[in-house]
């Protein structure tokens, strides 16, 4: 399952014929775009987080993002940070270009948190060439196509003569991404200026290009046909007549334009110009607001929440940082709503119909197959100075997770299938462009703690710890990590790690376990030496040991995560309690080491 960072409207209950017949084309047109912005509430100042990616999932770097007045640019992940940007209260759009492909975007209703947003971008792949003056005829395999008659102009509104690149798009409805391929949401302004919640039966995008490079389209005056193919799933039920709809690129929704005609398994329409085209239903809609939260009443972030209706069309989105989601559904349906994880269908209810705004009454989980976990953690600079800027991602199972950093620390709440527990974790500084790279971790519910990361791309190991809440100690040199040790009080290591200066105010740390296969061994399968550095009061340093479990209040866990081949990544946390000098000290650490033998 993948993240949905939106709530999109898709595949709605078709209505009857009757409704359908209020939206005909013979209808005046009253739109008016000042007005139908006063359904979005008033301005606002939200934050944003989101993911460009490809058709394959893959990051795309230096996408531009445009968020109201702010812009930014991916990052090597994808990733863009936006905070205070300008937006409504119910309504944000997020737009993501980049050359070679087509324009993206997002529309969504924000929350008071983080707004996670993904955007997937179509490669603009021109199909054909053909020549203005000449009808013509561009068509994909699927029969979906586009006739010409030969008349172009360029962005300026000046005719246009000589050869056209035409590159064309068909995302059908049955398509599992096709909440992050399309523009914006499913929202749109009517043609007696209303909004309405859309079914779609197909979009196409059609890009026109000329000799030079430059965006053409239809010479003013002119049209051309267009044919899309049915899908094979919505061929029995697509009604005779269906409103055509075209994406406004400014405005961000979907705007009533014409209508298509059924003739077999298609759609055949007119259009006056190209961007996005859509056949749709417009049915009444409502914004919805759900809050999911665990059974300690921690919010649930990166859930995806599932709507169906009685025919089984859905709408999907994931929650954000606060356990919400918020979204446009259609009004007067009775909705089944599925709370889903990489753990499969962990709640289930009934809810609507609703006739306004509503927001739902909190939803905890109880789950014995997905229990939550509380992922605590910091990230540091190449400095040792805190990630104001910045974020983590992570990956489990097939989900990918993103979340900011403040102040350099980062926590939230995940949920952890019963037969998983395995993530990795990269800590960016996006500010300075610097990365902890993926390291490994095991999650550890009801807490997981993964301590200091580095986000310093010329640092390519590390150990942290921290003792009793103090200062974390961070060592980024003079490591090792050997295999098959003795040492001297007879403890076999099979991990022996060492790291930090022989400088008796240095941070320095061994450690080791009796095995090398990922899991947790406890005392007497573990030790750990770490030196504890204190001012308070003078200067003093003392090593505090954790070997053996003689005394009872000597405890000590060391978990692998990972143990890669020669050369590669030995990941690890550890956590222990030991006596010293009639004082207990707790420390916890965790470490990203390169393995020598």
């Amino acid at each position: 399952m993948k993240q949905i960072h939106s709530l999109l409207c898709l595949l709605l209950l078709v209505v009857s014929f009757t409704a359908c017949e209020s939206n005909d084309d013979s209808n005046s047109n009253s739109q008016n775009d000042d007005t139908f912005a006063q359904n979005f509430g008033n301005a606002a100042s939200k934050d944003f987080i989101g993911q460009v990616v490809d058709i394959d999932n893959h990051p795309i770097q230096n996408a531009e993002i445009k968020i109201g007045t702010s812009t930014v640019q991916t990052d090597i992940n994808g990733v863009f940070i936006i905070n205070g940007a300008d937006v409504h209260e119910k309504f944000a759009y997020i737009t993501a270009t980049k050359a070679g492909y087509i324009d993206g975007s997002r529309a969504m209703v924000p929350t008071s948190g983080k707004n996670n947003v993904k955007i997937m971008l179509i490669p603009n792949a021109p199909i054909q060439t053909i020549q203005s003056g000449v009808e013509s005829e561009v068509a994909l395999p699927s029969g979906t196509k586009v006739n010409f008659d030969g008349e172009f102009q360029d962005e300026n509104g000046n005719s246009y003569s000589g050869t056209v690149s035409v590159s064309m798009f068909h995302l059908l409805p049955s398509d599992d991404n096709i909440d992050k391929l399309m523009p914006g949401m499913l929202y749109a302004q009517t043609k007696t200026n209303q909004e309405a919640v859309l079914e779609t039966f197909g979009m196409l995008n059609v890009e026109l290009r000329g000799s030079a490079g430059q965006k053409l389209n239809i010479k003013e005056g002119h049209t051309a046909e267009i044919t899309l193919k049915i899908d094979d799933s919505q061929t029995a039920t697509a009604p005779g007549s269906i409103p055509l709809w075209h994406f406004d690129e400014a405005k961000g929704y979907w705007k009533e334009d014409g209508f298509a005609t059924k003739l077999g398994n298609k759609y055949v329409g007119e259009v006056s110009h190209f961007s996005w085209w859509n056949c749709d239903i417009p049915n009444s809609s409502i914004r919805l607001t759900i809050t999911i939260l665990d059974i300690n009443s921690n919010p649930l972030p990166n859930v995806r929440i599932n709507i169906l209706n009685p025919v089984g069309f859905h709408a999907n989105g994931s929650t954000e940082d606060n356990g919400q989601l918020s979204g446009i559904l259609p009004a007067n349906q009775t909705l089944t709503l599925n709370v889903i994880t990489d753990c499969g269908i962990i709640y289930t209810t009934t809810i609507g119909p609703f006739t306004s705004d509503t927001v739902l009454p909190t939803i905890s989980i109880t789950n014995s197959q997905a229990v939550s976990t509380r992922l605590n953690g910091t990230v540091k600079k190449c400095d040792g100075t805190n990630v104001t800027n910045g974020y983590v991602l992570m990956h489990y199972g097939t989900t990918d997770v993103i979340k900011a950093v403040t102040n350099g620390t980062f926590n939230f709440t995940n949920i952890v299938c019963s037969d998983n527990n395995q993530f990795t974790l990269e800590g960016v500084d996006f500010d300075n462009w610097q990365t902890t790279g993926n390291i490994n971790f095991t999650f550890t519910p009801p807490i997981t703690d993964v301590g200091q990361l580095t986000a310093c791309t010329s640092s390519s190991e590390f150990i942290t710890y921290r003792i009793n809440e103090g200062e974390t100690y961070l060592i980024t040199s003079e490591i090792s990590a050997t295999s098959n040790v003795i040492l001297s009080n007879g403890f076999n290591a099979q991990i022996y790690i060492r790291g930090g200066s022989n400088n008796s105010f240095d941070p320095l740390i061994f450690l080791g376990c009796t095995g090398t296969i990922p899991g947790s061994y406890v005392l007497p399968n573990s030790f750990l030496n770490a030196r504890y550095i204190s001012i308070t009061p003078g200067i003093w340093t003392a090593t505090l040991i954790y070997y053996n479990n003689l005394n009872p209040i000597n405890e000590l866990t060391i978990t692998i995560n990972s143990y890669g081949a020669v050369g590669e990544y030995i990941d690890f946390t550890f956590s222990g309690v030991s006596l010293y000098s009639g004082l207990l000290y707790h420390i916890t650490g965790s470490g990203h080491v390169i393995r020598d033998n």
